[in-house]
């Protein structure tokens, strides 16, 4: 972080136990205390444990987002049917409860990635960086094998890495954000949780980062 160690007092570490984020990832505020001040640093932490393999960043409900992007009624119910919070509008979809994006009209997928297309950098940035007074600054990502490996990112390096690509549908079930893939919580034994909107990474791509 640039900082010189001999100027550092302490360091003190507070998780953010309250944050949304808390079950995908943990959040601390480092407080540092130098000779002449006091500086503060929000970290998102990521532990990992295999080479590659997605994480979630971001899970909520379909209003929450709705809230927050002003996503548009159209666009909404189609979200309603891609995470199951209405039951699909015909029949013969792979899955009764719900319906993928390839199973709707040209004219539905395209509202779709429109809207996202035009909210893209709001929503990179809500979903890696947050809001508020516990915005992330950097990402930190702690790769467990058979040794320790770390990786220490400003968080606006993780914003454009992540969000660099097209929007578009990804194996005709889901969406892709240039390298976040949007899709259907799912399971949770067929609770009403299971029909949230999740935002996936894959966190150890940031190694790949020179």
């Amino acid at each position: 972080m640039w900082y010189k160690l001999n100027d550092i007092e302490y360091v003190k570490a507070i998780k953010i136990t309250w944050s949304h984020k808390t079950d995908v990832q943990v959040q601390i505020k480092l407080i540092i205390k130098l000779k002449d001040e006091i500086d503060v640093q929000n970290l998102s932490i990521k532990l990992v444990s295999n080479d590659t393999g997605f994480n979630q960043i971001d899970k909520r409900r379909l209003k929450n987002y709705r809230e927050l992007w002003e996503i548009p009624n159209e666009v909404f119910e189609l979200l309603q049917y891609f995470c199951g919070e209405k039951k699909p509008y015909k029949t013969g979809t792979r899955d009764p409860r719900r319906m993928v994006l390839d199973e709707m009209t040209d004219d539905e997928k395209n509202m779709i990635i429109n809207f996202f297309k035009e909210k893209k950098m709001l929503i990179v940035s809500d979903i890696i960086r947050g809001r508020g007074e516990f915005c992330a600054e950097r990402m930190l990502v702690v790769k467990k094998t058979s040794y320790y490996e770390w990786v220490l990112k400003s968080i606006n390096e993780v914003m454009n890495f992540y969000g660099n690509g097209e929007v578009e549908i990804w194996k005709k079930w889901s969406l892709k954000i240039g390298r976040i893939t949007v899709q259907r919580k799912g399971w949770d034994n067929g609770r009403a949780t299971a029909n949230m909107l999740q935002f996936k990474i894959d966190p150890t791509k940031l190694f790949s980062i020179a």
